[in-house]
């Protein structure tokens, strides 16, 4: 295989579509569950036995859910069979089935919820694939960036890299409890906010506050994860670097307020399915950062004379 420019801008274009309708699938899901839809339409993968249900009652979300998780997999189809046959790239071609399989098995995950009446495993699975999915495709995005294509890397003197990856580690974490929680029905085992049945600390009666209670304790580390890469990104002086990080913290912050809405509401549909994109929104804004710390920077040790790995990004 030849190789090929690595910016590459209409498979860019399809990849940002791609990136844009999961973040909006995402917030469709989050609606079925808010809505407590998510055995409207008991058979799958049809529904009823038809192609197109009459879209009424909890049927539209279901249904609407469905028809947009066809369309991510149909974008998604389209963009892994063109970067195998135009990306010269193993890993970006390797990255694009990943994302093809990624989206598949999401599918599969969402008929057994329907199949096995919303067993909890594999609903909480099938809640942080799609985190998984929507980071592999800020990932096939980056990397078909003219940004990508053109980097001079430069010292990470501020440790961008790894503030960057710990602070998405721990927002997948918090994601992962909070679909635990989401999942349980914990949403407001604890109902009021921001004490704890007017105390710091609940009494932790049953598993459902338990795991609400560790939800809340994961976002004051989120928080501080990320105010950790402000200061880093901050301290780097790179707008690259502190224009994200900013967003970063003020989603954190719009999620706070949402996260407390939702409890104080009782989990009212439109704070809570907020609340599910906007988490999505923070993992996303992170896992970007942490992709465009690795590509723009380099470890001091490279730069004070160990070789950098080579580059191996035009082999096939």
């Amino acid at each position: 295989m030849t190789a090929a420019p690595l910016h590459a801008p209409w498979r860019h274009r399809l990849a940002l579509l791609t990136l844009a309708a999961t973040l909006a699938l995402i917030f469709i899901g989050g609606l079925v569950t808010s809505t407590g839809s998510g055995l409207s339409v008991p058979d799958w993968p049809l529904s009823y036995g038809m192609l197109m249900p009459p879209m009424v009652g909890g049927i539209f979300y279901e249904h609407g859910h469905r028809m947009a998780a066809t369309a991510v997999g149909l974008l998604t189809l389209v963009l892994a069979v063109w970067t195998a046959r135009a990306d010269s790239r193993r890993g970006v071609r390797r990255l694009a089935w990943g994302a093809l399989a990624a989206v598949v098995t999401q599918g599969i995950l969402g008929g057994l919820t329907v199949i096995y009446l919303l067993p909890t495993p594999v609903s909480v699975s099938h809640a942080c694939l799609a985190q998984i999915f929507f980071c592999l495709m800020i990932a096939l995005a980056y990397t078909t960036s003219r940004e990508w294509g053109s980097a001079t890397p430069v010292a990470d003197t501020a440790g961008i890299r790894g503030a960057a990856t710990v602070a998405t580690a721990v927002v997948f974490t918090q994601l992962f409890l909070g679909a635990v929680m989401r999942h349980i029905g914990a949403g407001v085992a604890i109902p009021d906010f921001p004490l704890a049945f007017g105390r710091i600390l609940p009494p932790f009666a049953d598993s459902a506050v338990g795991i609400h209670f560790s939800h809340r304790i994961g976002a004051l580390l989120v928080t501080a994860a990320i105010v950790a890469l402000v200061l880093r990104a901050r301290r780097s002086a790179d707008p690259r670097f502190v224009r994200p990080a900013t967003l970063a913290l003020a989603l954190t912050l719009v999620q706070i307020g949402l996260g407390a809405a939702t409890v104080l509401m009782e989990k009212a549909v439109v704070p809570t399915t907020a609340h599910v994109a906007t988490g999505a929104a923070i993992l996303g804004t992170c896992f970007f950062l942490a992709l465009r710390a690795f590509r723009l920077t380099v470890a001091c040790v490279e730069m004070a004379g160990v070789p950098a790995i080579p580059d191996r990004r035009a082999t096939a």
